[in-house]
C-alpha cells in the first residue's frame, strides 16, 4: 500500500502535494519540543493522560497562529457590495457610521505565549458607494489575532488592513484580558482617516454607541504593564534549563516567527517560568485525622470560593476558577481550618491536571478530616475552550465529587448546591 492510500497526503495546494498535518515538519518539530518541556517538568511522556499532549499542543499552537499564512484580501475582495445613497450623504453618498460590536477573539501574547482574550469593536464610514459584508470584519480581525501579538499592534494592524476597502475612516477598540492569577485588563484604540483625531465628533459618536451597550473602556493599565510576566522580577531567569529554552525557541521558529526579534528574545524564559510553577513534585502533607463523636445533631458546614489555577495536561493551557467544599460537623469548632483547605486546593491545582481528577483528589484528601462525609464542587473556565477550534467564549465547567453521606443523601447534596448560588 503506498503513502497516498494511507492518507498521508491532504491533496494538492498550489500545484504541490500537501502533507497531512501530523506529518508536516513544523508539527513534528513542535511535538519534539513539547516532549523536552514535559520531561523538564518531571512528567512521564508515556503516561496515558499526556501521551498525545505533544500533538494536541502542536495542533493548538499552529491553529492559534494561522494568521501568518493568511491574507486580508482573500477574505474581503469578494465581499464588497454596491450601496447607493443620498447624493449629499456622508462619505460619497453612502451614509454614516457603521459599528460592529463584541467580536470575540483570542491571541497569543508574544511576551509569554499565554493566550489572551480580545473583545473587538470596529467603527467605519463607508465611501465610494460600497460597503463591506459584516462577517468580514471578524475575519479581518482574526487574521491578525491569530499571530503572536501585543494589544496595541493588534489594534493598529486591524485598522490598517481595513483600509484595503478604501473607507472614509476606520476606528478600532480592543478590550483585552491577560490571564495571571486573575486578569490584567487593557483597552487600546486605533483610528485612521476621518477617525485619526480621537477628539473628533465621529470618535465621540463611536464611543457613545459602545457605552450604550455597556462597554466600559479601561485606561488604568499601560501597554508597557500589559504582560505581567514582563513586569515580574526576572532574577531567576538564569535558572531555566537551557535545553528547555532551546525547545521553546524551536517552537517559535516552527510557528513562522523570528526568535531573535527583540520582542521575542525573552519569551522562552518567561514561558518556562510560568510552566515551572506546575512542575511535578512529590509532597507529603501530614494531616491528623479528625475523630469526631457521631452526634444526632450535625450541621452542614462549608468553605466557599477557594480560588485555584491549574494547567490542562492535554493542551498545556491554564484553567482557573473556584472550589466549594461542604461537610458535616458538630456545634463545636470546625475540624479543618480554611487555610489548610486552601493549601490542599493549591497543591492539587498547581500541576498538570484535569478538572475531574483534581476535584476527586481534593475530596479524598479532606475526607478523613471530616469523618468521611464530603462534597467538593469545582467551577472553572478552560483556556483550551477558547483558544482552539471551538472557541466557546464564556463557557465554564463544573465538576462534583462526593463521599460518605453525600453520595446517598440527595437532600444534603441539594442543600449544599443551593448554598453555592447564594455566595
Amino acid at each position: 500500500m503506498n503513502a497516498l492510500d494511507e492518507e498521508h497526503f491532504n491533496g494538492m495546494k498550489n500545484g504541490c502535494v500537501e502533507l497531512a498535518f501530523e506529518l508536516q515538519p513544523e508539527t513534528i518539530a513542535i511535538q519534539e519540543a513539547v516532549k523536552v518541556i514535559l520531561k523538564g517538568l518531571g512528567e512521564d511522556i508515556n503516561r496515558q493522560g499526556i501521551k498525545k499532549t505533544p500533538f494536541r499542543v502542536a495542533k493548538a499552537l499552529r491553529q492559534g497562529t494561522r494568521g501568518y499564512k493568511q491574507k486580508v484580501k482573500d477574505f474581503v475582495q469578494s465581499a464588497l457590495f454596491p450601496e447607493t445613497g443620498l447624493d449629499d450623504g456622508q462619505a460619497g453618498g453612502v451614509g454614516g457610521l457603521v459599528v460592529i460590536r463584541d467580536l470575540d477573539h483570542y491571541s497569543y501574547c508574544e511576551s509569554c505565549l499565554l493566550p489572551f482574550q480580545v473583545k473587538c469593536h470596529i467603527g467605519y464610514v463607508p465611501s465610494g458607494q460600497r460597503v463591506l459584508g459584516l462577517s468580514k470584519f471578524s475575519r479581518v480581525a482574526d487574521v491578525f489575532a491569530k499571530r503572536l501579538q501585543e494589544p496595541q499592534r493588534l489594534a493598529e494592524e486591524i485598522c490598517s488592513a481595513l483600509h484595503w476597502v478604501e473607507p472614509s475612516g476606520v476606528a478600532v477598540v480592543l478590550q483585552c484580558s491577560h490571564p495571571h492569577h486573575g486578569f490584567v485588563e487593557l483597552t487600546v484604540t486605533s483610528g485612521s482617516g476621518s477617525f485619526e483625531d480621537e477628539s473628533s465628533v465621529l470618535w465621540c459618536e463611536f464611543l457613545s454607541l459602545l457605552k450604550f451597550k455597556g462597554v466600559k473602556l479601561r485606561r488604568d493599565v499601560s501597554v508597557e504593564d500589559w504582560c505581567p510576566f514582563v513586569v515580574e522580577n526576572s532574577s531567576k531567569v538564569s535558572d531555566v534549563d537551557s535545553e528547555m529554552v532551546s525547545a521553546v525557541v524551536s517552537i517559535l521558529k516552527s510557528l513562522g516567527e523570528d526568535p531573535s526579534r527583540k520582542e521575542l528574545v525573552s519569551t522562552p524564559t518567561r514561558f518556562l517560568k510560568w510552566m515551572m510553577k506546575f512542575q511535578n513534585v512529590n509532597f507529603e502533607m501530614k494531616l491528623s485525622r479528625f475523630d469526631c463523636i457521631v452526634m444526632e445533631r450535625r450541621r452542614l458546614s462549608s468553605e466557599m470560593n477557594i480560588k485555584f489555577w491549574s494547567m490542562c495536561e492535554h493542551h498545556l493551557l491554564p484553567f482557573y476558577g473556584v472550589v466549594h467544599i461542604g461537610y458535616f460537623c458538630g456545634d463545636g469548632p470546625k475540624p479543618v481550618e480554611r487555610l489548610l483547605v486552601e493549601s490542599i486546593v493549591q497543591f492539587y491545582g498547581f500541576k498538570l491536571q484535569v478538572q475531574e481528577r483534581m476535584t476527586r483528589q481534593i475530596a479524598e484528601t479532606l475526607s478523613p478530616q471530616v469523618n468521611g462525609d464530603i462534597i467538593v464542587v469545582a467551577e472553572a473556565e478552560h483556556t483550551c475552550m477558547i483558544s482552539r477550534g471551538i472557541e466557546k467564549f464564556g463557557s465554564s465547567t463544573a465538576t462534583v465529587a462526593v463521599l460518605g453521606r453525600f453520595s446517598s443523601d440527595l437532600s444534603a447534596r441539594t442543600k449544599f448546591l443551593e448554598s453555592i448560588q447564594k455566595t
